[in-house]
C-alpha cells in the first residue's frame, strides 16, 4: 500500500470517528449534525493539527457536495407544492432579494469588499432545507400547511442557489482574465446556456425516458438504488461537458427523477450513503477553517447572526401576513427559515477555492452558520410556546396578520390498518378490511403492486427504513399486517411493533420461522393455508370487540 493511500485511509478513520463521536455530544444537547460536524473539523484540522487536506479528501467531500444536491433535487416534486406554487414564488423571490439587500448594505458597513459582501450576502439569504425538513419532521409539522410553506420556500432558495452555482461555473471558465467584461459575458453566457439545455434534458428524461426503466427496476429495490446513482453521475458527466459544476448536475439528475412515483421510496435508500459523504465534506470545512481570524471577525459573526435569526424571519412573517395567511401559520414558518444553510458553505468553498474571497470570510460564514444552525434548531423545535410569549406581550398585533386560523389539510395517520407486502394474501387483505370501512394503508417496495387499490391509501416504500416507518404512523396504528415472506423483514417489523406497543399479524409461511416469532411476542401469525384472508378478518373481528371491551382475546 502507497503512503498516500495509507494516509487517505488514516484521514477517514480520524473523520469518521471524530464525526461519529460529535454527532453524539451533540446529540445529548439536541444540537444538529451539521453543526457538530464543522465543529469535529475544527477539531482535528486548526484544532489539533491531525488531519490535512488533500486532493484525495477533496474529491470524496465533493462528492459528497453532488450526493446532497441529488437529493434535494428529489425534494422538489412539482405534485407536492403546485398548490403552493404561486405563495412559494412570491416569497421566495420576495425573501431572497430582500434579504441578499439587507446584508449587502450591513456587510458593507463593516467594511468588506464587495466580492466579499455579495459572498456574505449570499451566505446569509438562504435557510437549511436539511436542517429543518429534519427538525420539522421531529415535530411532525412537514404535513402543516406551516411547514409545507417552509418547504416550498427553501426550494425555490435552492433553485436560486444553483443559479448562483452557475455563475460560479462561469467565472471559473473565464481563463486568465475572468473578470474582462468580454470573456465574463462570453463564459456565464455559456454557462446559462448549458444549464438550460440540461435542465429541458432532465425533464423531457423525466416525462418520457426515465418512467419504464424504473418502473421495471422498482422491482428490485437494490436495481432502483444502483439505478438512481446511475442516473446521478450520468447527468453530472452531461454537466461537465457544458462547463457546470458537479453541483448543479447532480441537482438537475435529482429533480428528474422527482417527478417519478418511487422517489420518496428512493429519497429514503440513498440518505444514509448520503449522510456519510456530507459528514466528511462538512468535516472538512471545519479542517479548512481558519481560527487564528476568529479573533478579529467575531464581532463580525455576532452582528450577520443576529440579521440571520431576527430580521431574516421578520422578512418572511411580514411578507407572509400580507399573503394573508394566518398570524401563527406566518409565525411557524417564519421561525423555520432563521439559521444558515449548508448551500452557503458550499458556495463559500467554492469561492475560496476560486480565489474570489479569502480564508477569513470563509471562517466568518462557517461561525454565522454553527451559530445560527445550532439557536434556529431550538428555536424550531420550541416554537409554540415561543408563539404563545409573543401573543402575551402583544408584539405580533403590530404586524396586523389574520387572527383566524387557516385552513389546511394536515394528514397524519392514526387509528389506522397497516398491510404491508402487496402480493396476492395482501392485496385480498386490503380489499376486505377496506370494503368493511377501515382506513387501510398498504405498503410495498413495488410500484406496480400498489396499482389498482383505491380503496386505500397506498405508500412506495420499506418498512426495513426508520423514515418510512414514522411516515406510515405505526406507533398510531391499531393493528399491523405483514403478508410478506420475507423472514429478516417480518423480524424487524414485529420488532418494532412490539417497541411500539401495537398489536401485528405476521405472516408466518414457513414452520420454522414460528419459534423467532414467538420470542418477538407476535401477537397473531397465520399460515399460507386457502383461508388465510377469512383468519385475518376474524382476528380483526376480535379486535375490534376488545377495543369495545366486549372480551379480552387470548394471544
Amino acid at each position: 500500500m502507497h503512503a498516500s493511500e495509507l494516509t487517505l485511509l488514516l484521514n477517514i478513520g480520524f473523520i469518521v470517528i471524530t464525526a461519529a463521536g460529535f454527532a453524539f455530544l451533540g446529540k445529548l444537547v439536541k444540537m444538529p449534525s451539521i453543526v457538530a460536524y464543522i465543529i469535529a473539523g475544527i477539531v482535528l484540522g486548526p484544532g489539533l493539527g491531525i488531519v490535512q487536506l488533500d486532493h484525495s479528501l477533496e474529491l470524496i467531500s465533493e462528492l459528497g457536495i453532488a450526493l446532497l444536491l441529488f437529493l434535494v433535487g428529489l425534494e422538489l416534486s412539482l405534485q407536492k407544492i403546485k398548490d403552493l406554487g404561486r405563495a412559494a414564488i412570491i416569497l421566495g423571490g420576495l425573501q431572497v432579494s430582500m434579504t441578499a439587500a439587507g446584508a449587502y448594505v450591513i456587510s458593507t458597513l463593516m467594511g468588506f469588499s464587495v466580492m466579499e459582501c455579495v459572498f456574505l450576502a449570499a451566505t446569509v439569504t438562504f435557510s437549511s432545507t436539511v436542517v429543518v425538513i429534519k427538525l420539522l419532521d421531529q415535530k411532525g409539522a412537514t404535513s402543516r400547511l406551516f411547514g409545507r410553506i417552509a418547504i416550498s420556500l427553501f426550494l425555490v432558495q435552492d433553485i436560486v442557489v444553483i443559479i448562483g452555482l452557475t455563475i460560479l461555473s462561469g467565472l471559473g471558465s473565464g481563463g486568465d482574465e475572468p473578470f474582462e467584461m468580454v470573456t465574463l459575458t462570453k463564459s456565464l453566457g455559456i454557462a446559462f446556456a448549458g444549464m438550460v439545455i440540461l435542465l429541458l434534458v432532465s425533464l423531457f428524461a423525466s416525462r418520457c425516458v426515465l418512467p419504464k426503466p424504473f418502473a421495471w427496476a422498482s422491482r428490485s429495490p437494490d436495481t432502483v438504488f444502483i439505478w438512481a446513482l446511475c442516473w446521478c453521475f450520468l447527468v453530472v458527466l452531461l454537466a461537465h461537458q457544458f462547463h457546470l459544476s458537479v453541483e448543479i448536475g447532480a441537482f438537475l439528475a435529482g429533480i428528474a427523477i422527482a417527478q417519478l412515483p418511487i422517489h420518496d421510496d428512493l429519497h429514503r435508500r440513498l440518505h444514509p450513503l448520503m449522510t456519510f459523504f456530507v459528514a466528511v465534506f462538512l468535516v472538512t470545512l471545519g479542517i479548512q477553517m481558519d481560527i487564528s481570524v476568529l479573533g478579529e471577525v467575531w464581532k463580525y459573526a455576532l452582528g450577520l447572526s443576529v440579521f440571520v435569526i431576527i430580521v431574516k424571519p421578520l422578512i418572511v412573517f411580514i411578507i407572509l401576513s400580507r399573503l394573508r395567511y394566518s398570524e401563527y401559520t406566518a409565525f411557524q414558518a417564519a421561525t423555520a427559515s432563521g439559521q444558515v444553510s449548508e448551500f452557503a458553505f458550499i458556495l463559500l468553498g467554492l469561492g475560496a477555492g476560486a480565489g474570489l474571497i479569502e480564508g477569513r470570510v470563509v471562517s466568518l460564514g462557517g461561525m454565522v452558520g454553527i451559530l445560527t444552525i445550532a439557536i434556529s434548531s431550538y428555536l424550531i423545535l420550541y416554537s409554540d410556546p415561543l408563539y404563545s410569549a409573543f401573543q402575551k406581550l402583544g408584539v405580533l398585533k403590530f404586524f396586523k396578520a389574520k387572527q383566524e386560523p387557516d385552513t389546511e389539510e394536515q394528514h397524519s395517520y392514526a387509528g389506522h390498518v397497516i398491510v404491508v407486502g402487496m402480493n396476492a394474501l395482501g392485496r385480498e387483505v386490503v380489499k376486505q378490511l377496506s370494503g368493511r370501512g377501515e382506513t387501510v394503508l398498504a405498503i410495498d417496495t413495488d410500484p406496480r403492486k400498489l396499482e389498482g387499490l383505491n380503496c386505500a391509501e397506498t405508500l412506495i416504500g420499506s418498512v426495513e427504513y426508520e423514515s418510512a416507518v414514522e411516515e406510515i404512523g405505526l406507533s398510531r396504528a391499531r393493528l399491523v399486517i405483514s403478508a410478506l415472506q420475507i423472514e429478516d423483514t417480518n423480524h424487524l417489523l414485529a420488532y418494532r411493533c412490539r417497541s411500539a406497543g401495537v398489536t401485528c399479524a405476521i405472516h408466518a409461511f414457513d414452520i420454522s420461522v414460528v419459534e423467532d416469532l414467538l420470542d418477538l411476542d407476535t401477537a397473531y401469525m397465520f399460515m399460507p393455508a386457502f383461508d388465510a384472508v377469512r383468519e385475518q378478518l376474524a382476528i380483526f373481528d376480535q379486535i375490534e370487540r376488545v377495543d369495545k371491551n366486549e372480551e379480552d382475546i387470548p394471544v
